[in-house]
C-alpha cells in the first residue's frame, strides 16, 4: 500500500477529446494537478518540470507509443521508479501481460467512465 499522497499526474494522450474528458475526470472531479502532453516527445520534455507522482500513458502515441515514451522517462533519474499506468482501448489478456512487463503498474481501459477515473486511479495508486 502506497503512503505517500498522489497529487500530480503527468498525463500523455494525443485525442485532444480524451484529453478533455481526462482533464475533467481527473483535475476537475478528481481533484489531481495533471500536466498534459500530446505525444511522447512533449512528455520527455515536460517531465523533469511536472515532477510527477504518476504517469498515465496512452498506448498508441504518434511517433514514439507509450511503451517507447515509458522506456525513456525511466531513463531519467528523477522518474526512473514513479508508478505508470496505459491506457488502451486493446484488452486482449496477452497485450495487457505485455504492457504491465513493460513497466505498468496496471492498466486502465478505454473507453473509461469520467465519473469513476479518478477512483479508479486512486485505487490503483493505494494498490502500489
Amino acid at each position: 500500500m502506497n503512503a505517500s499522497t498522489l497529487h500530480k499526474i503527468l498525463y500523455v494522450e494525443d485525442e485532444p477529446d480524451i484529453q478533455t474528458i481526462a482533464r475533467l475526470a481527473l483535475q476537475d472531479i478528481g481533484g489531481f494537478d495533471l500536466c498534459i502532453c500530446n505525444n511522447g516527445a512533449e512528455a520527455l520534455e515536460t517531465a523533469d518540470a511536472c515532477r510527477p507522482d504518476l504517469l498515465i500513458l496512452d498506448v498508441m502515441l504518434p511517433g514514439m507509443d507509450g511503451p517507447a515514451t515509458l522506456a525513456e522517462l525511466r531513463k531519467k533519474p528523477a522518474l526512473a521508479t514513479i508508478p505508470a499506468l496505459f491506457m488502451t482501448a486493446k484488452v486482449q489478456p496477452r497485450e495487457l501481460e505485455q504492457l504491465r512487463a513493460q513497466g505498468a503498474v496496471d492498466v486502465i481501459t478505454k473507453p473509461f467512465d469520467p465519473m469513476t477515473l479518478a477512483e479508479t486511479v486512486r485505487q490503483i495508486w493505494q494498490k502500489i
